[in-house]
């Protein structure tokens, strides 16, 4: 709970929609809630009549059940974690601990006196545990309240490690490992039977656990009808009960032409086209906004009283990857991006049109598709120019890596030149990089794409809406599973007639729901099946399609890091101080025009080479030179403040290949099989092409390499390096073209569920992926729209 970030402006219900909450028994109590389906945990909440004066009128019944996977709980009642009541919970043997928190910002909560808290009932068994609690003094605390007739937002954490001392209610814990929010209708939730409920069972009052066991507590969820069976045995009193109720959601389910799972670049291009050819389309993003015309609101401190968050900002980018990562999926374990936007919101914002060979029939591409795809990389260019000059000063900022590149580069035959003019040449080349940014801010197809869908009255789109299946009958989709329960009953979200589901959820996210769904090879299909949340929404076992080699045929850029110093290079601090304290005056030039070095990113240059390897093939080194460094590894001083990267990838040619998928029943989307190096031909090319830079790089006066050192060899350095650093992130292949989806990219086997990100790419691209991807988008949505029997 260490970083829950203040989010909660997004809970505008006119375009971005929160799950928000819906009637529901359980134990005898009518509860206003949410079954959160992506962790599988009932959150519930009663309130007294709205006719309750004095004390009474300041409290609650709450519950959680929790699947025993989820270590411990944690509930912000006024949305957000700084200077707000948290609630706190976990099991201990047979026992609930739990503890009233609050902190006054974002770090570790401490216990809070305020609150009079009660077990009701409570249970623990070898597969949920669950916990009925009575709040007193709970709807004030110190700076703030919480709305009790009305649609406050609440907010859960989840962590999978243990509290550090389980039987203490004043235990420490690490950070969350997922969060989320919802809209919890406290109007809906006051109930006339309040005064009974408190009776429910035997009652533990203080910060104490209670002690209580129980047979089972078991919630399903089908259709429209939430079914509860409960025992429970205290030393005191048995309770039973099962009831059924009719959950309708706060609106009636809507159908929809459309649904695009994920808004990435893939997702947001398919709103944008298929929204502008008048379908009625939905998108749904499992994670937030991110820009401030998104509903963006981590602005960092030195822009304070702007609009200008982080991700809007260039120069943010190296700020990342370190404190609250917030915007990183959380059961990813690699790189991937939850927030609208996807990776083009969090990425360094390199972008390159896509060459002839990215579409060629050697990467795996259809005929149809080389022979239209300039057509589509039109419109991409179109919607979306490159620039290499960030700044709409015109001046170039912190650009000293550049002639020290042209006197390591020139020597090798480069040639310089501005490298989206001419896609193709990307033997020998080198330039200044090239960004899809405009205006000094992060663009991408958020300012593009998804700002002119957002303006059509047939579009509509859900942030922190979690796609977790695909309903099929046999090849026929009908819907989509989420946990959105304003979305439909349940969180089901149906099609009309002939409608198509668009997976966009990116190479991890597509694969699993694409496994969630009964699609994809037997191993993975069967530790869904394992799960005890997800597997009622798989579909019977003689529906399941095994035959598709999902997540196989990955690939992923092999890349090597070289560090240099050069007294001429200003390494911008290593970009340390740019979230929290930037230099004054390169912040002030920014928030006052939007130039300056803020509004670019770390990379400066970047260049290519064809490289032929041991086994006859080419293959394409490319470089990407920034100011700075990551982990200089070296045995003699150095100025720190003079060091500059080099980061060698091999691109288009690499022949190895991995697998990606879900490891276990908890479903978290990893790296099964790492793809770099498996052909020991890739790993000779890219030491060939190492090499010849560091030959070069020896002649440049005052140049120094100092990682590697010359206490190690170059051959050495690449057989050790750590293969999560290896990782790239440009990950391609996972449902690849031809052997996953069609010509079409509909997914074999199906009659309407189509894939559009960067998984159905076949192999990887000459540069980075983000042209590429949108350029699929483009031409993969004229396809769909082309295609008979749709909507």
């Amino acid at each position: 709970m260490v970083s829950f970030k203040r989010l909660i402006a997004l809970a505008s219900v006119v375009t971005g929609v929160l799950s928000q909450s819906v009637a529901y028994t359980d134990s005898g109590i009518n509860f206003q809630g949410i079954f959160e389906t992506t962790h599988g945990i009932q959150y519930g909440f009663v309130f007294p009549p709205t006719t309750a004066t004095g004390a009474t009128a300041q409290e609650f019944i709450g519950e959680i059940i929790v699947p025993v996977v989820n270590q411990w709980v944690g509930l912000a009642f006024g949305g957000q974690m700084a200077d707000n009541l948290l609630m706190v919970a976990w099991p201990n043997a047979n026992n609930i601990v739990f503890s009233p928190r609050y902190a006054t910002g974002y770090i570790q909560p401490t216990p809070y006196a305020g609150p009079t808290v009660t077990t009701l009932e409570s249970s623990v068994n070898s597969t949920y545990w669950k916990w009925i609690f009575r709040c007193q003094n709970c709807t004030t605390w110190d700076g703030g309240s919480m709305d009790t007739n009305g649609g406050p937002v609440f907010a859960w954490v989840i962590g999978l490690s243990p509290v550090f001392t389980p039987s203490s209610p004043a235990s420490d814990f690490n950070e969350h490992d997922d969060f989320g929010f919802w809209g919890e209708i406290t109007a809906d939730a006051h109930d006339p039977n309040y005064a009974s409920y408190l009776n429910i069972g035997s009652s533990t009052t203080t910060s104490k656990s209670s002690t209580t066991t129980s047979k089972s507590s078991t919630t399903t969820s089908k259709s429209s009808t939430t079914t509860t069976t409960t025992t429970t045995t205290s030393s005191t009193k048995t309770t039973t009960s099962t009831t059924s109720t009719t959950t309708t959601p706060l609106t009636s389910p809507t159908p929809y032409d459309y649904i695009i799972i994920g808004g990435g670049p893939g997702g947001l291009v398919s709103a944008d086209r298929l929204s502008a050819a008048g379908k009625k389309v939905l998108l749904v993003e499992r994670g937030g906004p991110s820009t401030g015309e998104t509903g963006g609101t981590d602005v960092p401190p030195w822009a304070n009283g702007t609009s200008l968050t982080r991700f809007d900002i260039p120069g943010e980018f190296q700020a990342m990857f370190s404190g609250n990562t917030y915007w990183f999926c959380k059961d990813v374990n690699s790189f991937a991006g939850c927030l609208v936007g996807g990776g083009s919101s969090i990425n360094g914002g390199l972008y390159w049109y896509p060459t002839d060979a990215d579409y060629s029939a050697a990467n795996g591409w259809p005929t149809s598709w080389t022979n239209n795809f300039n057509t589509y990389t039109a419109l991409l260019k179109s919607r979306l120019p490159s620039t290499d000059n960030p700044s709409p000063d015109g001046i170039r900022y912190l650009e000293q890596t550049y002639p020290v590149m042209q006197s390591i580069l020139n020597p090798m035959g480069y040639q310089a030149g501005t490298i989206n003019n001419n896609p193709n040449f990307k033997d020998h080349v080198y330039g200044y990089s090239a960004y899809n940014f405009q205006e000094g801010k992060r663009w991408g197809p958020v300012a593009t794409y998804f700002r002119t869908a957002k303006t059509r009255p047939n579009f509509s789109y859900a942030y922190w809406t979690y796609a977790t299946s695909i309903a099929r009958n046999g090849s026929l989709i009908t819907g989509v599973q989420t946990n959105n329960t304003a979305l439909g009953p349940n969180g089901f979200i149906p099609l009309t007639p002939k409608g198509r589901v668009i997976l966009s959820a990116g190479s991890f996210g597509s694969p699993r729901i694409l496994f969630q769904s009964g699609i994809g090879p037997l191993d993975q299909i069967q530790l869904v099946a394992a799960n005890p949340t997800a597997a009622p929404f798989l579909p019977p076992q003689s529906q399941w399609l095994t035959t598709l080699p999902v997540g196989y045929n990955v690939q992923d850029n092999p890349s090597i890091n070289l560090m240099f110093t050069h007294p001429s290079i200003d390494a911008y601090d290593n970009w340390a101080p740019i979230l929290d304290d930037p230099r004054p005056a390169d912040a002030a030039q920014y928030l006052k025009s939007q130039t300056g070095v803020f509004a670019g990113s770390s990379p400066k240059v970047n260049f290519w080479q064809a490289l032929g390897g041991p086994d006859g093939k080419t293959r394409y080194m490319q470089g990407t030179v920034r100011p700075g460094f990551d982990s200089v590894t070296t045995a003699y001083p150095y100025n720190a403040s003079q060091v500059f990267s080099i980061t060698v990838y091999l691109s288009t040619g690499v022949t190895s290949r991995g697998r990606i998928g879900i490891s276990s029943s908890q479903l978290g989307a990893s790296i099964l099989t790492n793809p770099w190096f498996t052909d020991p031909n890739d790993k000779a090319t890219l030491v060939n092409g190492l090499q010849q830079i560091i030959n070069s790089a020896k002649n440049v006066p005052q140049l120094t390499l100092i990682t590697p050192d010359n206490t190690t060899t170059l051959q050495d350095y690449v057989d050790n390096y750590p293969p999560t650093s290896l990782n790239s992130n440009h990950w391609v292949g996972a449902n690849s073209i031809g052997k996953v989806v069609d010509s079409n990219l509909l997914v074999n086997g199906t009659s309407n569920l189509f894939i559009v990100d960067a998984s159905v790419i076949p192999s990887l691209a000459t540069g980075n992926p983000q042209g590429l991807v949108m350029a699929v988008a483009e031409q993969g949505i004229a396809n769909i729209l082309a295609l008979a029997g749709g909507p």
